[in-house]
């Protein structure tokens, strides 16, 4: 026992050459560590023979990579096509001088509120997966942005909703200056309204603080996601109810001229079936997500969120379908924009009982 020990002190004092040359390990190696190990099975009383043992640290931290959520990659894709459906559609508007009626104005607005719906999806990704978002400042700017934008949205189709009902109820002084100011009052009314809203959960309401007062999106309260469900459902409803009258109103219309009794017929089914699919589409994409803020909170699974989001989300896809695309006026711009003209003496085609 003696003489191994003098054999082990041998080595590491001035025989370590031989060492070096038969083992991989290099006691002068910045990456290898000694350390005195002691035998746990002698618990005898006789001299304990202490060995060296390296320990091996290694020289660099492996960075924890974060998995991307598939949820959260189909909301960044639905965000792209949004944002390049709503920019065609600002573009067409904003070159072609004669589309600056009430009607052009609103779908306008609504196109701006839908972009940036779109780009406030791509930032929440990039907040998420690449940028650190346990920060508050980009967490509140992120939901803000959101909510702002969908907000805007929804009191937009609204605000057409109003336009094309007075467009039927005031036929004879709907094309007047007044109305081109009521129009954009409502405008900027809508969107003072939505910031306001957007800026809340900066302002202080938000659940950063207390986790347990967290809604299904955090950092937004529960309180204010129940106000913002309940405040669509009020939409909806006056959606519904302004579009009853616009169908009354366009059937008596057709009731009226017995002479185009068959054409006004065809274009009057032809504005209720529109309306039944612009109704239809839209309480398809956002009644779930606002039944399902009312009565889950934070502790329900992530999946069922993802899952009423989505669907939220893709109304901002057919909004322009609907809205925009649908527009003969809008097509010719179009269809001239690809040629690479835009037009500046367009003649607007008067509206029917279809373009409601």
């Amino acid at each position: 026992m003696i003489l191994s020990l003098a054999a082990v002190a041998a080595m590491s004092s001035g025989g370590g050459s031989s060492l070096n040359s038969s083992s991989p390990l290099d006691p002068f190696d910045s990456s290898t560590s000694w350390s005195l190990a002691e035998d746990p099975s002698n618990s005898s009383s006789e001299p304990v023979v202490r060995t060296l043992t390296p320990d091996f640290q290694p020289a660099t931290t492996a960075v924890a990579i974060q998995e991307v959520n598939p949820w959260d990659i189909a909301l960044c894709v639905t965000g792209t096509l949004i944002s390049c459906e709503n920019a065609l559609v600002i573009a067409v508007l904003f070159y072609t001088p004669t589309l600056r009626a009430p009607m052009f104005i609103l779908i306008g607005s609504l196109a701006v509120a839908d972009l940036m719906a779109g780009l406030g999806l791509i930032l929440n990704f990039v907040f998420t997966y690449l940028i650190d978002s346990s920060v508050e400042f980009v967490t509140l700017l992120s939901v803000g942005l959101l909510i702002s934008a969908f907000s805007a949205s929804v009191f937009n189709i609204l605000a057409i909703t109003v336009d094309r009902y007075l467009s039927l109820y005031n036929a004879l002084t709907y094309h007047t200056e007044r109305t081109v100011t009521f129009t954009y009052l409502m405008v900027l009314f809508i969107w003072v309204l939505c910031v306001t809203l957007g800026s809340l959960p900066a302002l202080g309401w938000n659940c950063l603080r207390d986790e347990s007062t967290c809604s299904i999106l955090r950092p937004v309260t529960k309180i204010n996601a129940v106000a913002l469900a309940v405040t669509f459902l009020l939409v909806f409803a006056m959606m519904m109810q302004l579009y009853l009258q616009i169908c009354k109103i366009a059937f008596r219309h057709a009731q009226q001229i017995a002479v185009q009794h068959q054409f006004v017929a065809i274009s009057t089914t032809k504005g209720v079936s529109t309306l039944s699919a612009i109704l239809c589409a839209f309480g398809a994409c956002w009644l779930p997500f606002a039944m399902y803020s009312i009565v889950a909170n934070s502790s329900y699974p992530a999946i069922y969120t993802y899952a009423t989001v989505l669907p939220a989300t893709c109304c901002s896809v057919i909004n322009p379908i609907i809205y925009a695309f649908r527009n003969p006026d809008i097509q010719k711009s179009l269809w001239m924009a690809c040629c690479g003209c835009f037009p500046s003496n367009l003649s607007l085609r008067p509206r029917t009982s279809s373009d409601v």
